[in-house]
């Protein structure tokens, strides 16, 4: 991975941030895709250490800049661990707008992948790189799983995988 990559991919810090700083005063939006109740992917469920049939929030957005899509992301959480969080209200507002104000946050290992699988229903995305990890906030988790598009790789002058 180059160097101009792995800032991107291996930040650990708010991603939405990040992506309106590089937008340089263009407009910046969260369009929400998708959210409801659900079942995690054996694999989410797995990371969060959940039985695959135990209900989840399930989250899709589409962060972009000039209403062109740049980054996907989805994320789950545990429903029963949702009471009390508001999670549901966020709409068009990032998820990272939440978490990172959170005193206590904790983020676990980012996981990085060239597989767009997991996106596949989000816009259809190609991109060279995407990135998982869980946040965790007191009892409180989310797997918080962003796939960098070549639309933003395109625009950022980014260099192929």
């Amino acid at each position: 991975m180059s160097a101009a990559w792995w800032q991107w991919v291996a930040s650990s810090d708010s991603l939405t941030a990040r992506l309106v700083a590089a937008a340089e005063g263009r407009p910046f939006r969260v369009r929400l895709l998708a959210q409801r109740l659900g079942r995690p992917r054996l694999d989410e469920a797995r990371a969060l250490g959940l039985p695959l049939h135990q209900a989840v929030w399930l989250r899709q957005v589409a962060l972009c800049v000039d209403e062109r899509p740049w980054v996907v992301a989805r994320s789950v959480a545990p429903l029963a661990q949702l009471r009390g969080q508001r999670l549901e209200r966020l709409g068009e507002r990032s998820l990272g707008s939440w978490l990172f104000r959170q005193p206590d946050l904790e983020r676990g290992p980012i996981e990085i992948s060239a597989d767009p699988a997991p996106f596949a229903s989000a816009l259809n995305p190609s991109g060279p790189w995407g990135r998982r990890s869980v946040f965790r906030h007191g009892r409180f988790a989310v797997l918080v799983q962003e796939f960098f598009l070549d639309a933003m790789a395109d625009e950022l002058a980014l260099p192929p995988r």
